[in-house]
């Protein structure tokens, strides 16, 4: 795809004006695949606003295409340093002394509930 952005308006709003003429779909059926409000594709449209990623990706899907990001992304946690992380915290966890808790001073709310009603 070409993103040159129109004279005026940033990268983003070429990219989405691209993304709109080759899929043939009118803005309001483009924002409805997409999940975003047609107002908000007209703001990307005109360059008063720029698309994140996010935004721009799920257009491109909505419209049949890939901009493929999704290799690039990574998950916000390494999966298995916080498998590591959770062993070692239940591993803390069941050595810690088990103390009972003690009675409680005022009955449970449902009891305090009937009695009022």
């Amino acid at each position: 795809m070409n993103v040159g952005a129109a004279k005026g308006r940033g990268p983003g709003a070429g990219l989405v004006a691209e993304i709109l003429a080759r899929s043939g779909l009118s803005q309001a059926e483009l924002a409805r695949r997409a999940g975003i409000p047609r107002s908000v594709l007209n703001v990307y449209l005109h360059g008063r606003r720029e698309p994140g990623a996010d935004a721009l990706t799920r257009l491109a899907a909505a419209a049949g295409f890939d901009l493929g990001l999704e290799e690039r992304r990574r998950p916000p946690v390494d999966p298995e340093r916080a498998g590591k992380i959770l062993v070692q915290v239940l591993e803390l966890a069941e050595a810690l002394p088990f103390r009972p808790r003690a009675e409680m001073e005022f009955p449970p709310l449902a009891e305090r509930l009937a009695k009022a009603a």
